[in-house]
Parts: structure tokens; sequence; C-alpha cells
């Protein structure tokens, strides 16, 4: 038993603790709930950038003292905390006699009386001020334009791809409109990079002034400004269009003393009418604008179609419209390729390759709706309903193992990724038979989102393969980075593998690249016995092509023996090619 203290240790150690919390600068509380009162040990006054007098005595006059937009905040917390159901935590701004608000972080714990009624709260504040401003100004850097303050490239796309949800939905049509800044280059040159700030500055301010109040500007490029005008007319969006070349023209601006004669030139599309997704809008936007800097500057020029893209353009929309109605009808299945073990030929497991069935019967490939598919924004869609038919496989076939790909959109769908999730909580069975599959290209695009899907999909009991393996630029740090379980060698390397020496010392670097990593490699597009004799020499472990099986929409799979793959079934040989195990 420790021995007690006496009254001048007890008073010693009081002093010692009142030093440490006046050093931390954070101020601790103890808060009689019944009589309202107090009491603050630390350097109150310091801390709530009040006078003596001022400092909050009671629980009242603290309220008093919080923001009125961060009170009831407050007062939740202490209910839930005087309830029992939560700690009490929160952070609110209290106002010092100054007016500028400090921001607080409150952490504190309730003291109950026998009766269970909430008696003293004791805690301890602590400024974060600091902290807030930061995460604010990371926020506002995260959505804006440091420079212009209207909305960055990315905030931009998200408000564009919104007014064509909304476009499409409902019907009233849009435009965008793509600004550009004619021969800033020489202002930055003649004047200097800080002029041509000024410059992108106030024509910001201009932009602002001929629109209305519920269009959105972005910043689009160095020179360029993107604005989306909603529920528009095209003849309206021309003249506003007009507008805006008009206010510059008519006055010059003002930089520094000098009268700069600034123009605009503008290009101008219609959606949905010329464009359904917003990476569309933006193209035809910018080729538009293009046109305009050709045809003299200092003008609008509207998007327009040749009449050989209108054609192909209103294929697409009636191929769109036959996939719309295909994923309505449960018109949209798979067809399912054997991958299989390249030193044995026994099935591994199956690819899943999505094709729609026609009205009159007819099985069309991916090939043919896909990149249509892409254009038009119905991706997410589709890879919601191939994930369905994946699930409803692996329940009803227990004994098979399934491989589906995604598209890079679906991959950064955090939508998509919750209904996996919940599709597969508590059902490692069905997740360590599935094998998700995401293109090369589309996790390159950005390395650190596609690790982080990777990991959760890992986590959760699934295999990850990378697609098309050596179509992009992947590196020594990128397959680190990601953590796939599988890499699979794009087929143009296996095409004429046995006449093209070009193609064999590629796949070999490829594998010796995977090998590092101890990945399982799969060869597609194999078509013939000697492109499979090579390929299981140079130590691929799994093959997939026509030579094995072409894509069945019935295989038989209660008739055949599947052998799940699992990353144990292949350890690392003494050359350092992973091989069957023996074992």
């Amino acid at each position: 038993m420790l021995p007690s203290l006496s009254r001048d240790e007890n008073l010693a150690e009081l002093e010692r603790l009142r030093a440490a919390v006046d050093g931390s600068g954070d101020l601790v509380y103890s808060w009689d709930l019944a009589t309202d009162r107090i009491d603050w040990v630390g350097r109150a006054a310091d801390f709530f950038g009040l006078g003596p007098a001022t400092v909050p005595c009671s629980g009242d006059r603290l309220h008093g003292r919080i923001n009125p937009e961060d009170l009831p905040t407050r007062m939740q917390a202490l209910s839930e905390h005087f309830a029992g159901a939560a700690g009490y935590d929160c952070e609110y701004r209290v106002r010092a006699d100054n007016g500028e608000f400090r921001w607080i972080h409150d952490r504190g714990t309730v003291q109950m009386s026998p009766g269970g009624a909430p008696v003293r709260l004791s805690g301890m504040l602590r400024l974060v001020t600091q902290r807030k401003e930061n995460e604010t100004r990371l926020e506002h850097l995260a959505n804006y334009d440091d420079l212009t303050g209207h909305y960055n490239k990315l905030r931009l796309r998200e408000a564009l791809d919104y007014a064509l949800s909304y476009s499409q939905r409902y019907g009233p049509p849009g435009a965008f409109l793509a600004v550009g800044i004619d021969q800033l280059g020489r202002i930055n040159t003649a004047y200097g990079s800080a002029a041509g700030d000024r410059v992108l500055i106030e024509v910001a301010r201009r932009l602002d002034q001929c629109l209305r109040a519920t269009d959105v500007i972005g910043r689009l490029g160095s020179d360029r400004f993107g604005i989306v005008l909603a529920l528009c007319s095209p003849d309206d969006a021309a003249m506003i269009g007009e507008r805006i070349v008009d206010s510059m023209r008519r006055s010059p601006l003002i930089i520094d003393t000098n009268r700069l004669h600034v123009t605009l030139s503008i290009g101008l599309v219609h959606f949905p009418e010329q464009a359904r997704t917003s990476f569309d809008v933006i193209n035809n936007s910018e080729a538009a604008l293009l046109n305009a800097k050709s045809a003299g500057r200092d003008c609008v020029t509207a998007f327009e179609m040749s009449e050989e893209k209108r054609l192909d353009h209103r294929a697409n929309m009636e191929l769109g419209e036959q996939v719309t109605e295909a994923l309505k009808d449960d018109r949209l299945v798979f067809a399912y390729q054997p991958v299989v073990d390249a030193t044995t030929h026994e099935v591994r497991y199956y690819e899943c390759l999505l094709r729609m069935i026609a009205l009159d019967g007819s099985v069309i490939a991916a090939g043919r709706f896909i990149p249509v598919v892409e254009r038009l924004g119905l991706m997410r869609a589709i890879d919601r309903r191939a994930l369905e038919l994946v699930i409803q496989d692996l329940e009803g076939y227990p004994d098979v193992t399934l491989a589906f790909n995604i598209s890079g959109v679906t991959a950064a769908d955090r939508g998509w990724l919750r209904a996996l999730v919940a599709q597969l909580k508590g059902r490692r069975d069905l997740a360590n038979r599935m094998i998700i599959e995401i293109t090369e290209t589309a996790a390159l695009f950005d390395i650190d989102d596609s690790a982080r899907f990777v990991s959760i999909l890992r986590d959760l009991g699934c295999e990850v393969a990378l697609d098309d393996f050596g179509a992009g630029y992947t590196t020594f740090r990128h397959l680190k980075a990601l953590t796939v379980d599988v890499v699979k060698i794009d087929g143009s390397f296996v095409h004429n593998l046995p006449q093209s020496t070009e193609n064999q010392l590629f796949i070999r670097n490829l594998l010796s690249l995977a090998q590092v990593f101890n990945l399982i490699t799969v060869a597609e597009c194999v078509e013939t016995n000697e492109e499979a004799a090579i390929l299981a020499n140079e130590g691929i472990n799994l093959l997939q092509g026509y030579f094995f099986g072409k894509p069945e929409l019935r295989p038989a799979w209660r008739q055949q023996k599947v052998v799940p793959l699992s990353l144990p079934q292949f350890a690392a040989a003494p050359h350092g090619r992973p091989q069957p195990a023996t074992t």
C-alpha cells in the first residue's frame, strides 16, 4: 500500500500539477452542475482571450461565449454523455474579447450521484484554432483554385456530372463553356507572371458579373476557365458567351497602371445533345475553343459534329438504349472462359466475360458495347450488375472460383465498394473464391487510390488481379504499392509468340518483375499448343485462351472438378519462378 501524503506534500503535488497545466497551455476545469460553478486550473484569461473579470465562471456564461452555430452540438454531446450513450468529446468556437472566435477541443467525464443524476463534469480544454485553420485551408485547396477562388478542375467536373445527370433524367438542356484568355503567355513575358496572375483574377471577376447566380465557374487550366450553364437553352448559352466576350472588348484591364486589352475565345458545347459524359463535354468544348482561336480569337465557337460523327453518335445512343433495356430485362449475362494450370492444364478458375442477349436471341460480345457504355457513363450500372451475377454464381456453385473485371471508373466508386463489402461481410467462403481484375492503366492512373482499393479487397478475402499487365508502365515501385495477387500478361505479347523473339524477351522481363513479388502469372489469348509450351517453359503459372476453351454461357461446372485458386498452391522455385507446389 502506498503511504498517504501529508498536507504539505499534497500542496506541492497540486503546485506541480498547476505548473504542468500552465506550461501545456491547456485548461483543466471542474463544473459543479448543481450550482453551475466552473473552477479553472490554468491560465484561463490567456486561454480564452478575455480579461480576468470576463472569464466565464459558470456554465451559463460559457454558453454565452460559444458560437451559436456550435452550441447545439455541445448540448447534444453533453446530453448523450449524461445519458451514458457516449463519451464527452466535442469541438466548438468561443468568442474572445476582441470578437474573434477560438476553436476549442473539450473532453470530460461526468460524475453521477448515487441516485444516477449528473453531479459534476471534470475535463480539459485545448486550443485547436491552428489545426482547424489548417484543415479549412486543406479542404479549400482540395476544392478550389487558390488564385481565383473558383472551383478547381475536380470540383468543376463534379458540378458538370451533376448537371449532366439532371439533364439526362429530367430533360432540360444545359451547356458548357471553355473560356480561354488569348495570348496570356505574351502578357507573362512582357509584364511578368505576377501581372499574368492579376489578369486571371480580373477575368474571373468579370465572368462572375456576366453569369447567373446558378452558373458554376472553375479553372480548367493555366489560361482557361470552364463554366457550367445548367438549365440553359442553346440560344441563351450563345448569348451568355457573347456577353462574356463583349465585356472584355468594351473595357481594358488596368494592371499596375498598365492598360491591357485582353480578349477571350470561347468553345461552346450543348448537353446532353452533343455529349453525355463530363469527359466528352470538356473534350468537345476544348476542341471548339481551339477552333475559336484558329478563327481569329475574340469569338464564341459552338462545337459541331461532322455528319459521320453525328451518325456514329446516334448509333452509340441507340446501342446505349439497348444496353439500358438489357439491364432492366436481365439480358446481361456472363460467358465463362477457363483458366488452366500451365503444366497440367487442369481448370483452376473461370473468368466471367460479359455478354448481352439481344431481343432476337443473338449474343453480343462485350467488345461491341462496353466502349460505348463507357462514353455514355453507364459503366457503374454495368459493374453493379456484374457483381450481382458473380455473387449469385458463387452462392449457387460452392466448388467454383470466378474472376471478373471492373472498370477504372468503378475502382474509384465508393458506392460499388460499399455494395461489395455488404455482400461479402461475414461470408469469407464467397470472398475466397472471388478474383477481381483491374486493368493496369486504370490502376496506374492514381496509384495511391488504387493501392487503398486493392488493400480493402484483400482484407475482405478476395484476390486481386492486374489485367493487361505490360500494356502500361508498371514498375517495381508500382507492384510493391499495389500488392496484387495475380498479374495477367496482355494478350498482344502472346500473339505470334513462337516467331517473335521480341515478345519472348518481353514476357521474360515481365515474369522477372512479377516473380520478385512471388505473384501468380496468367498468359491470355493462348491459341496454339506451341504458344502454351513456350509459356509453360518460361515459368507462367496459368494459361487462358481459345486453345483451352472458348467462353461459354453454360459451362459444365457440375461435371468438372475445379481447384480453387489460392496463393499457397504456388511456391517459389530455386530459380525464382513460381511453380505449382508438389504438396
